[in-house]
């Protein structure tokens, strides 16, 4: 048994968009699937990396692409946040484009396209949560240390998407008054939601490329990212029985 993997081109509004779809070359049933939402710079390596190991535990992953094919940016680009900045500032165009993607997902071979969850890291977390804010069709999601700030739509009313938000308690793009907020707004929601916070973690605390911090309470964290993480598997191995 191999993992396949394979750039996927797919259409949406402002695209063609360029993600990397990955899974088991052995998979003959529909196989649950996994959107992974990349950070702020975009998709790169490692969401492929990412889908990669999802497909290790069974699921057919992509790692998608919400900015457009040949829009991304590297750490040392003059404006790192480019193309997030102008996702934040239309954020029904970043539903739609999420919209996008998962219809991607789904209509790919091996995907069982009525069991999808998606998982989201940094400016991803925000995705997964605006994708379980205007019900997209997903049955769950994790955020993986998320940005929380509500997008200027209507949320629905009832949220039904489960959802898993993995925080570093020491995070300054998410504080714990922000944590608790986000609690707030689910609970009114109705959500099926858990938050895991984690001691001494920052923003970035699954980013081995920040073993050296990007700025104070912006670097790699190997317990929270080893935890969080487990609690993915748990979650997801919860979510598609």
């Amino acid at each position: 048994m191999a993992i396949v993997r394979q750039t996927l081109i797919y259409d949406g509004p402002g695209g063609p968009f360029e993600g990397v779809v990955a899974w088991e070359d052995e998979v003959e049933t529909p196989r649950p699937g996994v959107l992974v939402c990349p950070n702020i710079l975009g998709q790169k390596e490692s969401d492929n990396q990412k889908a990669e190991a999802l497909a290790k535990l069974g699921y057919v992953a992509l790692a998608c692409d919400v900015y457009g094919q040949g829009k991304r940016t590297t750490r040392e680009s003059p404006d790192a946040g480019l193309y997030m900045n102008q996702m934040n500032a239309d954020r029904a165009l970043l539903r739609d484009r999420l919209a996008a993607a998962l219809d991607a997902l789904r209509g790919f071979g091996p995907v069982d396209a009525t069991r999808i969850a998606a998982i989201g890291f940094c400016f991803g977390g925000k995705c997964v949560l605006d994708m379980a804010r205007s019900r997209l069709p997903i049955l769950g999601g994790v955020s993986f240390h998320g940005v929380y700030d509500r997008p200027d739509y209507a949320n629905v009313q009832t949220i039904d998407a489960k959802l898993l938000i993995c925080h570093g308690w020491e995070d300054p793009l998410a504080t714990p008054e922000q944590m608790v907020a986000l609690g707030r707004e689910l609970t009114e929601a109705h959500a099926d939601w858990q938050i895991h916070a984690y001691g001494n973690a920052g923003h970035a605390f699954t980013d081995t490329a920040l073993v050296k911090p990007a700025a104070p309470g912006v670097a790699y964290h190997e317990r929270a990212d080893r935890r969080s993480w487990k609690a993915m598997i748990d979650f997801l191995a919860e979510l598609f029985v």
